[in-house]
């Protein structure tokens, strides 16, 4: 609930967990309390709790079991997902022996809650070390102190985990977000089904496509902005006994170049960051989004492989789409849908809350128009 929908909320501490009524005086549910967010209630509950740090345990104890039913073929995912685990603020994720966690919010970033998220992650995982990762300006926006990333629990910050049969090195305490992509766990498998001859992965990261791509391509070529991200990358096709090629350059200008020179791939990979941080953004990130996928169609030689994907919300599945139809058509190119794909089901998506589901991934035939 935003802040302009509450009619009162005087003498209500930051992070409280609060009742919530409606206009005639009845009860509505039980929310978390920001002093400072947009966001002021985050409900969890359409009934009265009385003591949340039940809750709390409870609603992991379920994250948990939901991932046993749907995990497979890794020891890196996502054990809490925010809303969409019914905890909003919190996001842990597993990596092997090391659990990483994120603090969004007031209630979550109080010491009894902390202190029994700690021991709940220890009862139930046992991990050899917990790690927060901090965003700054997430603290800042919700009026917390600042706090930098460190480890919780234990001493160990780095770790091997396994996606996919493929393995990847871990850092807990560098990288961005928790420090790996999860979310695409699946659609590295996916996309690796239809890849074939060269492949070039662009915004590459740490090689998550490029190393998945490697064992069904002739030749392999990563592309990111990150010198840092790039030196893993290659740390990890070293680990798997890969052979993949990596530059460090700006990816409009690269793809640019690219198309300039008449270079030709069998399979192309866009994985950008969200270009669309909030809804004022769209109309530029779609501008991005078709440049991108205009260049890659250009490139493709007759029977290729398309992977586009977006991280961004309020880039819908919808305008996704449509903007894939229109650098098409601007490209002179048919695309044949393969999959229209999401997040990973460590990810899920709760049906009330849209914003639960961000990530597109799809992946397409290419020919050329006759």
């Amino acid at each position: 609930m935003y802040r302009s929908d509450i009619l009162t909320s005087d003498g209500v501490a930051p992070g409280s967990i609060v009742a919530v009524f409606g206009p005639s005086s009845n009860f509505f549910g039980t929310a978390l309390f920001s002093s400072s967010s947009q966001i002021a209630l985050r409900l969890i509950s359409t009934n009265r709790v009385d003591d949340f740090l039940t809750v709390l345990r409870r609603r992991v104890e379920g994250a948990i079991a939901y991932r046993k039913s749907v995990v497979r073929d890794t020891n890196a995912y996502r054990l809490v997902f925010s809303e969409a685990d019914f905890l909003p603020g919190l996001i842990v994720d597993r990596y092997n022996d090391i659990v990483s966690l994120q603090i969004l919010t007031q209630a979550m970033d109080a010491n009894p809650v902390r202190e029994s998220l700690i021991s709940v992650i220890n009862d139930l995982i046992q991990p050899t070390a917990i790690a927060e990762r901090v965003d700054p300006r997430v603290r800042e926006l919700e009026s917390l102190s600042p706090r930098r990333s460190g480890l919780l629990y234990g001493e160990k910050s780095a770790t091997i985990f396994t996606m996919n049969s493929i393995q990847f090195h871990y850092g807990a305490l560098e990288g961005q977000k928790t420090g790996a992509f999860l979310d695409q766990r699946e659609n590295y498998a996916a996309a690796a089904q239809h890849a074939q001859g060269e492949a070039l992965d662009v915004f590459c990261y740490q090689g998550g496509f490029a190393l998945h791509l490697a064992p069904h391509c002739s030749r392999v070529t990563g592309v990111d902005s990150s010198r840092p991200a790039l030196e893993l990358a290659d740390q990890n096709a070293v680990l798997n006994r890969r052979e993949i090629e990596w530059i460090e350059g700006n990816a409009f200008d690269l793809l640019k170049d690219y198309a300039a020179s008449d270079r030709r791939y069998d399979c192309i990979v866009l994985d950008p960051p969200a270009f669309a941080k909030t809804k004022r953004d769209l109309e530029s990130a779609l501008r991005g989004y078709k440049e991108l996928n205009l260049r890659a169609l250009k490139m493709l030689r007759p029977g290729g492989v398309l992977v586009s994907c977006s991280c961004s919300y309020h880039v819908s599945l919808a305008s996704f789409l449509q903007m894939l139809l229109e650098a098409a058509l601007d490209a002179h190119r048919r695309v044949q849908l393969i999959e229209v794909r999401g997040q990973a089901k460590d990810h899920p998506i709760l049906l009330n809350v849209p914003e639960t589901g961000y990530l597109k991934c799809v992946i397409a035939h290419v020919s050329y128009l006759l």
